[in-house]
């Protein structure tokens, strides 16, 4: 995990202790709660000195007392007998008896609602990002529309934030949508990634679906407080239909409740969602409720990959793995997969990638040669054992088991076990799903 999280915590500190100053109590405590969070995180995974991680926990046990000073003041405001209180005062000066009247009702009340709102807020936490994903934009082939889109909406905002003003406002809520496995998810794993000092909250339905009944709207609730408390934000829900369908008689008085309440955040209704985006994926745009698409406001395509995003594809799913293709190989490819997804063809390169191995597990004959590393090129290493034919001048009959483990020198991947690949592997999407796509998007989409 990078350094990230512990610079996260020091800067909600500071915000914490700015509005502190200037008695903005309801926004501090909100700072100081977030910032002991993140602290904790960040002695949890990225601060194995002990002096530092003790110095950690003195900040935070100061900025939970200060908060505590501040939630009293806050729940004394509302009777107004309560003096605003200032740091370094104790808060606890103005104690009154008490005979089990109303003012204890009232306080019993409110600590039952902190329990309440901390165990909510403990359920969202855990969908937090907080290991960003190492993938950059030259990662994902093609889909040069949706890229531009995502920097528009998320890093020039951040970037850039005089430019975001007045009318020109970033975008709130962007739909990507498409056949499976056409890359939607992974697009959202390069805006975390390239979004630096973006808080990134990956949510499924699980994640804000509860049991108990008025939970669930209070889980989406809190999901919009925290992404505030930590903006610049991202909330990304994948299968975004899963949650959001349209409303019928036949819903649940909770998926009503749920997907009022995400209308209500959405839409920023008495709070500010400045800085704040919602990014959805879909398989199945036309499913979504209406009300929920419109908020929405920009819909990409996400289509299958073209013929030079297959070829880029073919490079970038083989990485390092030794090979011996060609780029003219790699247009063929390219060419040869028409109607593939991103999916079906890293599926297509993992079964070419395994045929050495089964040529290793099938061979009954060896021969002696020499190579260059498969970890150090420059390095040349001798009395390495290879699969060969039975024909071969110099085969040595053997099987895998006779092999020492540091001996073998495996063959590497090539065109033919790409071909052969091909022909096990068919593309997974159908034409039904394709012409449903294509006239969504032409009501309501924008090509990707």
């Amino acid at each position: 995990m990078s350094g990230g999280v512990l610079q996260k915590a020091i800067d909600l500190a500071s915000k914490a202790t700015e509005a502190d100053r200037e008695q903005n109590y309801d926004e501090a405590l909100r700072f100081y709660e977030s910032a002991v969070e993140h602290f904790l995180h960040a002695m949890k995974y990225e601060t194995p000195n002990k002096k530092a991680k003790d110095s950690i926990r003195d900040k935070c046990a100061g900025y939970l007392e200060r908060a505590e000073k501040l939630k009293a003041h806050l729940r004394g405001k509302d009777h107004k007998k309560s003096k605003p209180v200032k740091e370094g005062d104790s808060g606890g000066s103005s104690k009154k008896k008490s005979g089990g009247g109303k003012n204890d009702q009232d306080g019993d009340s409110s600590s039952e609602d902190d329990a309440e709102k901390k165990k909510l807020k403990g359920q969202i936490s855990g969908a937090i990002m907080m290991e960003k994903p190492n993938i950059k934009w030259d990662d994902v082939a093609g889909l040069k529309g949706a890229k531009e889109a995502l920097k528009e909406a998320v890093i020039l905002p951040i970037k850039f934030p005089q430019m975001f003003t007045g009318k020109r406002t970033p975008w709130r809520g962007i739909l990507l949508y498409g056949p499976p496995g056409t890359g939607k998810s992974f697009l959202a794993k390069a805006v975390a990634s390239e979004a630096n000092n973006s808080t990134f909250l990956a949510i499924s339905s699980s994640d804000l679906v509860s049991k108990w009944l008025g939970e669930s709207e209070k889980l989406v609730k809190e999901l919009f407080e925290l992404a505030r408390e930590n903006r610049p934000a991202i909330i990304f829900i994948d299968e975004v239909d899963s949650l959001f369908g349209a409303r019928s008689d036949k819903d649940s008085e909770s998926a009503r409740r749920i997907k009022t309440e995400f209308l209500v955040q959405m839409q920023g209704v008495g709070s500010d969602n400045e800085n704040i985006l919602v990014l959805g994926a879909t398989n199945i745009p036309w499913a979504l409720d209406a009300a929920i698409r419109r908020r929405f406001e920009r819909r990409i395509y996400i289509p299958l990959p073209e013929v030079e995003a297959r070829t880029k594809m073919f490079e970038l799913s083989l990485g390092k793995t030794p090979h011996n293709l060609t780029p003219r190989d790699f247009q063929l490819l390219g060419r040869k997969t028409e109607g593939y997804s991103g999916a079906d063809i890293s599926i297509v390169v993992r079964d070419a990638l395994m045929e050495p191995v089964r040529m290793v597990q099938q061979a009954t004959h060896f021969k002696t040669v020499s190579g260059p590393s498969r970890e150090d090129p420059s390095v040349l290493l001798y009395d390495l054992l290879t699969p060969c034919s039975p024909g071969d001048p110099e085969a040595i009959e053997m099987t895998w088991m006779d092999v020492p483990g540091d001996k073998l020198y495996e063959p590497v991947a090539g065109m033919k076990d790409m071909m052969k690949a091909l022909e096990h592997t068919r593309p997974t999407v159908n034409k039904d799903d394709l012409g449903k796509l294509e006239e969504f998007t032409r009501d309501f989409g924008l090509e990707g």
